[in-house]
């Protein structure tokens, strides 16, 4: 029923060293995928606005003993929201959180804002409501609407990718 976060993550071409930037982290499980890729001397930051989640993710983070995922509070629709620096992260990972924004114009500038040029997005959501399984059919937002919102802000489309039936996935790129 649900996307697989590394398999996903795979799909984005993330090398040693990398800094990527998990844009509404939740739990975790994007974070925890794109570490492993980007190994000791990559950098991956959690951005959640929950402080609940963000601590929740910071103890876990402690006792799995991964040194190199750090958990920010911060709002992901708004400029300078995320507290990181501008021009700084190789990838931003968008999973599942656009169709929650209230402001998803915010959320790609904000993106847009620290990825470095050539950096790219991992863009995932539903494909439908799925009879409620999913958001609510006014909140989906279609591969066609995410393109648009983000070919307008600046991005490259660069391909789709394959998740599961119930979420798709297009990879953008920071020209």
């Amino acid at each position: 029923m649900f996307s697989n976060p590394e398999k996903n993550v795979a799909q984005l071409g993330l090398m040693e060293g990398m800094r990527v930037a998990d844009f509404g982290a939740g739990t975790g499980a994007y974070s925890l995928a794109s570490s492993r890729h980007v190994g000791h001397t990559g950098h991956v930051y959690a951005v959640e606005v929950q402080k609940g989640l963000v601590k929740k993710l910071e103890s876990e983070i402690k006792e799995w003993k991964v040194s190199n995922v750090e958990c920010i509070w911060g709002n992901i629709e708004k400029l300078h929201g995320t507290k990181i620096a501008d021009h700084s992260m190789d990838a931003v990972i968008v999973a599942n959180v656009l169709f929650q924004a209230e402001d998803k114009i915010g959320l790609i500038d904000e993106a847009s804002r620290i990825l470095k040029n050539g950096g790219k997005v991992l863009f995932i959501d539903w494909a439908s409501s799925f009879s409620g399984m999913g958001p609510s059919e006014e909140h989906v937002v279609l591969p066609n609407v995410a393109t648009d919102l983000f070919t307008k802000r600046g991005f490259k489309f660069v391909e789709k990718i394959t998740t599961n039936e119930h979420h798709y996935g297009i990879i953008f790129i920071r020209e």
